[in-house]
């Protein structure tokens, strides 16, 4: 039976999000071609009816699930009712919760495949990288104003965003190692960095 364009389409968005999700959970040399696929409940060869290799589908991913998070935190950047303050606590609250911790298939990818990526060729790490600058440009969009070395209020910068993300993703990466086998620190970790990455902001 031959496939419509409109379910070919959904079929290689089901790879794509089966994808996000394994590569989260197990890294991309965690899972083969023919796995991810039976896990999306297609065959093996149906794979290269969308993608042209593995290194594509890791490019086309790695760039889609940093947009996908990038365009939900902008979303709340247009909320009028909410401060930023508020909207700002709320996401790094979220970002460092034990659920986002012990559930990395749904969670952000930079804690997950940071270091997968940097492994990768050209192609997946550029798809990243554009990922990568969306993402930063919304969460500066929702980050609160600033105090400065002499403790006067600013503006939220790039490199506030930069240094947010990196303690965030740090912080996880640090909590999901000892995840299990000394739940105190784990928790202690997260907690620090959210107290860290609220603290310098006046409107704490």
């Amino acid at each position: 039976m031959r496939l419509t364009k409109e379910q070919a389409t959904a079929n290689r968005q089901l790879v794509l999000d089966t994808a996000g999700r394994l590569f989260r959970e197990r890294g991309f040399d965690g899972i083969g071609v023919a796995d991810l696929m039976r896990e999306a409940g297609f065959t093996h060869g149906g794979f290269y009816n969308h993608f042209a290799s593995k290194s594509e589908l890791e490019a086309l991913v790695s760039q889609e699930i940093m947009a996908k998070a990038a365009a939900k935190l902008a979303a709340k950047a247009q909320d009028p009712s909410r401060k930023r303050k508020d909207i700002f606590a709320e996401y790094v609250a979220g970002y460092l919760s034990t659920e986002n911790r012990d559930q990395p298939g749904q969670a952000c990818a930079l804690p997950s495949l940071c270091a997968d990526i940097a492994r990768q060729g050209s192609e997946v790490k550029q798809a990243f990288g554009a990922g990568l600058e969306s993402y930063l440009a919304s969460l500066l969009l929702v980050m609160p104003a600033r105090r400065d070395a002499k403790g006067k209020k600013r503006p939220a910068s790039r490199a506030d965003a930069i240094a947010a993300m990196a303690a965030l993703v740090g912080g996880m990466v640090l909590a999901r190692a000892i995840a299990g086998t000394d739940e105190a620190a784990s928790s202690e970790i997260l907690a620090a960095v959210q107290e860290h990455v609220l603290g310098d902001s006046p409107n704490k």
